[in-house]
């Protein structure tokens, strides 16, 4: 499982170094090779291989007449982009994915279970307090949330 969140620097080269403490762990689960796609939110979306592959069967076997279907299929595996991590621990972000979330140099990856997410450090706040706000605003909790404790 990948959690947490860690500020990043985006090199002149486009490449982030993946924190210590996650190398390990992806060189076990996928040595090393990941897939790296868009995200409604405006933000990227880091995958171990072997979890990807399984996302994208799922999102291949949707039905393709639906609309919805088709422009998530068309997002997240149109953009899906295989990346492999160097020695070093980095990988290479390709420009058009990183103009896409607006990545320039300050990057947050936020753990996100059996992904991460990459985004500019900047949109990250600003989006984690308009969520807290929205938190804060509502009232009614769904039932689903109701149960659980922290």
């Amino acid at each position: 499982m990948f959690r947490g969140s860690n500020r990043l620097t985006l090199d002149a080269k486009g490449r982030i170094a993946v924190p210590s403490k996650y190398r390990e762990r992806l060189h076990e689960q996928c040595e090393g090779q990941l897939v790296l796609t868009v995200d409604r939110d405006n933000c990227l979306l880091m995958y171990p291989m072997p979890t990807w592959e399984v996302i994208e069967q799922r999102l291949a076997s949707l039905p393709s007449l639906d609309r919805q279907a088709r422009r998530l299929q068309r997002l997240m595996i149109g953009h899906a982009t295989e990346m492999e991590l160097d020695g070093h621990g980095r990988i290479r972000l390709p420009a058009e994915l990183r103009e896409f979330a607006g990545l320039d140099r300050a990057v947050m990856l936020i753990g996100q279970g059996n992904k991460f997410e990459l985004w500019d450090a900047d949109r990250w706040v600003d989006r984690r307090e308009s969520w807290l706000d929205e938190e804060r605003e509502q009232a009614a909790m769904p039932a689903e949330l109701s149960t659980l404790s922290f």
